[in-house]
């Protein structure tokens, strides 16, 4: 499936598509609440009155402040969050992720699991 909309933002990249977005971060970086901005600007938005999902493909090595997740928690129609890597040491601070973040979160190894698992996270939803 092809997005509908690729935005590139100095942190990184973001595909929107129907019910999901997938977030490629750059290299290097920290993830901060000031980022939130932009997503929530999508939520109200492109996904404006509906439920949708968070796909983080953790290509690249980044750092998380885990305060963003209280932000990403108030936001009210998105529905599941996913974190998609095969790396051991994301496994480690997803498990310190999970506990900032109010909403179903889950780790997968391959895209595609991450999206057929937000998908029916979405489909619940509404």
């Amino acid at each position: 499936m092809q997005p509908t909309e690729i935005i590139n933002y100095e942190y990184g990249t973001i595909a929107c598509y129907d019910n999901y977005l997938v977030v490629v971060m750059k290299q290097g970086i920290t993830v901060i609440p000031e980022y939130n901005a932009d997503l929530v600007d999508l939520a109200e938005n492109y996904f404006k009155g509906r439920p949708f999902g968070y796909i983080t493909h953790r290509k690249n090595s980044y750092a998380v402040d885990p305060s963003v997740y209280r932000d990403t928690s108030k936001i009210e129609n998105l529905v599941a969050f996913a974190v998609v890597s095969t790396k051991e040491i994301t496994a480690q601070t997803v498990k310190v992720e999970k506990m900032f973040l109010e909403k179903p979160f889950r780790l997968f190894a391959e895209l595609d699991e991450a999206i057929s698992w937000v998908l029916e996270e979405v489909e619940n939803a509404k």
